[in-house]
Parts: structure tokens; C-alpha cells; sequence
């Protein structure tokens, strides 16, 4: 109820706790709009929060991911002493390190694992990728991983692009990849074999155009962030490409499709 009543003030997080919940905003006039919204109603008390601090916290938990080859872990004490929670005795296979922070991306959601799932369909050996709204730079760390010979992550986020370039920091013998603040629909994207973009279902439909110039022919462009209830219309806009790998899960819809 407290998540519907806030949607309108575009919360960041919400943080249950022992005995309260912790609603986080972006900003100060978002916070107090939804604090007059909701007198009355709620024991309110407004506090200000370090940003690194609520991303530290509300995701200090989280455990490893496994999508196909690849493992997620949220820190590097993980590989020093890593615990494999299949095979206690067995190092964790192809880690990435990607900490939590303000940049999406730590393999939790739905639309992250459906991305490194598609692309470990595609042999990246010697091609060049191009990641989208790269946030944590986790689908171009990956794909280099994977065996691309470039990866270029972008995002119009100057904080995301310092979260991406600080954990591919942590990925030693990980090259290849760059990250830079570009605003997607500014300037035409340079080219390459593969374009990433876990964006959403609205933005996909409208950078379309953008995203197709930016795949080379016969590359495979892969595509999240979208519902199932707007799977359709994503599809059209990317026709005539033709839909060669498709999987939903928790709603989310992934799609790669390759242009002729």
C-alpha cells in the first residue's frame, strides 16, 4: 500500500527495517511532496541520506548470480575465500565483480540475466559490442568475458559511467572495454556486431532508429527492459529485424534480433 501511495513522488528505494519502512527519493521536493501526500496517514519523519549510503545498504546482502557461464558477485572477498554455494569446495566458475551502487546492474534483476543469457548465445570471438544505458557496466564487462574484442559501454548517467569504470577496475585481465557519458539520441552511435540495451519498453520503441544504425549488418541487436504486455509493439519497431532468440521471465521479456 505504501509503494502505491508513494509511485507518484518516483521513490529510488524502498528499505523495510525492523519496525519502520524507509522510503528513498531522488530529491528533496520529491520527499516532501510525498511526505504532505501521506500525513495523516503514517508516523512520517523526514531524514537526509547519504546516495552511496542507501545503495550500500539496501544491497549489502545480495549473493552471488549464476546466468549460463557467468557468475555475478557484489565483492571481491568472495574470490578470495569463494564460497561456491553448489560445491562448498570449489572456487566460484568465470566470476565478474560488479558492487552494488547507484548503476543497475548486479545480475538481481530480471531483465540483467536475460540480457548475459543472450549473449552467451551469440560467439562474441573477436566481434565488437556496444552496451546501451550500461549503468554498472555488467553486460560489457560480461561480454568481454565472453570473448568480444571491444565492448563500449554508454550511458547518459555520469555516475553510472564512474560505477561502471570502477568495477572493471576489480575485473583484473578484462580488456577491451571502455565506458563514456553519451546521451543515446544526441549523435549517431558508433557501429558494431553486437548492440546490448536493457533500457525500457517506451525507450526501445523510440530509439529504435538509433539502436538499428548502430548494429552492422547481419549483427544482433538484444533487447530488455521491456513487459510482455509490450513485447508486441517493441517487435514492430525493430522490423524488419528478424526475433532469433526470445525468453520471458518474471513478466520481463528478452529479445535478440538480428539485422539483415
Amino acid at each position: 500500500m505504501l509503494a502505491a501511495l508513494v509511485d507518484d513522488f518516483s521513490p529510488t528505494a524502498l528499505e523495510p527495517r525492523d519496525v519502520d519502512v524507509r522510503v528513498f527519493f531522488a530529491s528533496t521536493a520529491d520527499r516532501d511532496a510525498a511526505e504532505r501526500a501521506l500525513a495523516g496517514r503514517y508516523d512520517l519523519s523526514p531524514i537526509d541520506v547519504d546516495d552511496e549510503d542507501w545503495a550500500r545498504r539496501s544491497q549489502e546482502n545480495l549473493g552471488p548470480i549464476t546466468v549460463g557461464a557467468i557468475t555475478i558477485v557484489p565483492n571481491q572477498s568472495l574470490l578470495t575465500n569463494p564460497p561456491n554455494p553448489l560445491n562448498p569446495q570449489s572456487p566460484i566458475p568465470n566470476p565478474l565483480v560488479i558492487t552494488p551502487s547507484m548503476g543497475f546492474g548486479t545480475g538481481h534483476h530480471a531483465t540483467t540475466r536475460l540480457c548475459l543469457a543472450a549473449l552467451q548465445t551469440i560467439a562474441l570471438d573477436g566481434r565488437d559490442v556496444i552496451d546501451v544505458g550500461t549503468g554498472s557496466g555488467i553486460l560489457a564487462i560480461a561480454a568481454a568475458r565472453l570473448g568480444a574484442r571491444s565492448a563500449l559501454g554508454i550511458d547518459n548517467d555520469a555516475d553510472a559511467i564512474q560505477s561502471a569504470r570502477e568495477n572493471l577496475a576489480l575485473n583484473l585481465g578484462v580488456g577491451g572495454v571502455t565506458f563514456e557519458a553519451r546521451d543515446l539520441m544526441a549523435s549517431p552511435l558508433p557501429q558494431a556486431d553486437v548492440v546490448t540495451a536493457n533500457l525500457t519498453g517506451a525507450l526501445l520503441v523510440r530509439a529504435s532508429h538509433a539502436l538499428l544504425g548502430a548494429a552492422r549488418r547481419g549483427g544482433t541487436l538484444i533487447l530488455s527492459g521491456l513487459l510482455g504486455a509490450e513485447r508486441d509493439s517493441v517487435a514492430r519497431a525493430f522490423a524488419p529485424a528478424e526475433i532469433v532468440w526470445e525468453l520471458e521471465e518474471d513478466g520481463w521479456v528478452g529479445l535478440a534480433v538480428k539485422k539483415s
